[in-house]
């Protein structure tokens, strides 16, 4: 056995398409989504490093590329179907994790399976890194929505998964973070020419958030 099946694995988070069942202007692969995540997060581990805090940058960029490898399994399930229950949204990383367990066990080579037990897990935690993790992740649905909304795509998955992302990224306990992307990008966000009126979308949003 060797790690021959974990890197053809990789081919395949290219060919899982994100949000699936949908119309959609733009699609999103699982690998390329990946790959954003850890762009977002070194930007923003970059701005809590310069606030004063230690970045594990190591931890950081494991947890982010590898955070949604388990889709290769089930595949991705839409936001608001994950969201639509506590229970649900439990029963799947319970079995995301099983499968990622089981495929460890039987694919990576005996020497490094420790390494990847570690590696895999859940890397959403009370860490900063793992908060680098949850924020990065939501700031991409937060712009694979507004990339729809932009050019008018009305489905309303994709303003729930809008309305979801960025109310989860305000709620984040990572307070240089959220206030640079509230005071500077979502600057940038609401003066575009957008199809859909994503700057009411978005007020209302943030007032919600202040009552």
């Amino acid at each position: 056995m060797g790690i021959h099946k974990f890197f053809t694995s990789m081919n395949d988070l290219e060919r899982i398409i994100r949000a699936p069942g949908k119309f959609k202007f733009e699609e999103h692969n699982v690998a390329a989504h990946s790959w954003k995540v850890a762009q977002y997060a070194m930007f923003f581990g970059t701005l809590e490093e310069m606030g004063g805090s230690d970045v594990d940058w190591k931890s950081l960029y494991e947890k982010t590329i590898n955070h949604d490898f388990a889709e290769v399994f089930i595949g991705d399930i839409k936001t608001p179907v994950k969201h639509s229950s506590p229970e649900l949204k439990q029963m799947l990383a319970t079995v995301e994790e099983k499968m990622m367990e089981k495929f460890i066990s039987r694919e990576i080579p005996e020497e490094f399976q420790a390494v990847f037990f570690h590696r895999m897990k859940e890397g959403k935690d009370g860490t900063l890194e793992g908060r680098l993790l949850e924020l990065a992740d939501k700031l991409d649905q937060f712009y694979e929505a507004y990339a729809e909304l932009k050019r008018g795509n009305t489905e309303p998955d994709f303003i729930q998964m809008y309305e979801i992302a960025l109310t989860k990224i305000l709620e984040m306990p990572l307070k240089k973070s959220v206030a640079y992307f509230r005071d500077v990008i979502l600057e940038d966000v609401v003066s575009e020419k957008t199809a859909v009126d994503v700057k009411s979308l978005t007020m209302r949003i943030l007032n919600r958030q202040e009552d």
